[in-house]
């Protein structure tokens, strides 16, 4: 049986879900996290470090849910702070100096858009975060694995390659934000799913995406070691497929993407 638009956004907002230190210590060896902005703090909600690929070194990005009410709440429930993009960013720069390929995974309800992240310079963040990753002389992955909503998501996927699981979604608000706007009803968020075009399938067909990686029937976590091989071939063959490319065509590939999808 085929599964709704509404039940691709139920089952990529689980609990039980795999989540980016999931997923980063099943495909990655010798990961090391690095911590802070080196302005503010350090934002949990964002983890990232260097890691190796088959020997290769790489850096990996990615943002971070909890699996209970705890973790939750020490990872603001996946929603970045300035602070965390402002990590995201250093890394990513730090790759670009040592030629280290960027991987980030992407899983969050969007940035959080609390009184003191906007006073700390959220929508700055998040611009400058895309503006950098638009020129960065490195191969770029980004993988949807859960719920990718809003600039929170957009802020670390601007990549030569984007690649969504099956059950996840990526979408400029959620459904019940955009039921709200639209049809003045939030209740009618379901019906707003179908119409959003939301999921890997349809962004697929529109070309915002690149390629799709199959999961089990009730979703990812029911057999993650699978998954996480799957996502291990896709992100090496991107790598070697990227790497082909000399630094000018890889930023005017990355730029005629963004230009043909605007």
């Amino acid at each position: 049986m085929s599964k709704t638009a509404w039940d691709k956004v139920t089952m990529a907002r689980q609990l039980e879900r795999p989540t980016a230190l999931d997923y980063i210590d099943k495909i990655f060896d010798d990961f090391v996290e690095l911590h802070g902005d080196r302005v503010f703090g350090d934002d949990k909600s964002i983890v990232g470090g260097i890691a190796t690929l088959n020997g290769m070194n790489v850096t990996v990005i990615g943002e971070q849910k909890g699996k209970t009410t705890k973790e939750n709440i020490e990872r603001n429930f996946g929603m970045p702070n300035p602070e965390g993009y402002r990590k995201a960013v250093r890394l990513m720069k730090q790759a670009e100096k040592f030629k280290r390929p960027i991987i980030t995974f992407i899983d969050t309800p969007g940035a959080n858009p609390i009184l003191g992240a906007e006073e700390r310079g959220q929508g700055e963040a998040i611009g400058r975060s895309m503006m950098e990753m638009s020129k960065l002389k490195v191969p770029i992955i980004a993988i949807v694995i859960g719920e990718g909503a809003s600039g929170g998501a957009l802020a670390i996927s601007v990549g030569d390659k984007i690649i969504m699981l099956e059950n996840s979604v990526y979408y400029i608000l959620s459904p019940e934000g955009f039921a709200s706007i639209l049809y003045k009803d939030s209740s009618r968020a379901e019906e707003a799913a179908e119409n959003m075009k939301i999921t890997a399938d349809e962004l697929k067909n529109m070309g915002i995406i690149d390629e799709i990686i199959e999961e089990p029937e009730n979703g990812a976590q029911n057999d993650i070691d699978n998954v996480s091989k799957k996502i291990k071939k896709c992100i090496e063959d991107s790598i070697k497929e990227l790497s082909k490319l000399d630094v000018e065509e890889l930023l005017n590939k990355r730029y005629n993407k963004y230009r043909k999808i605007i």
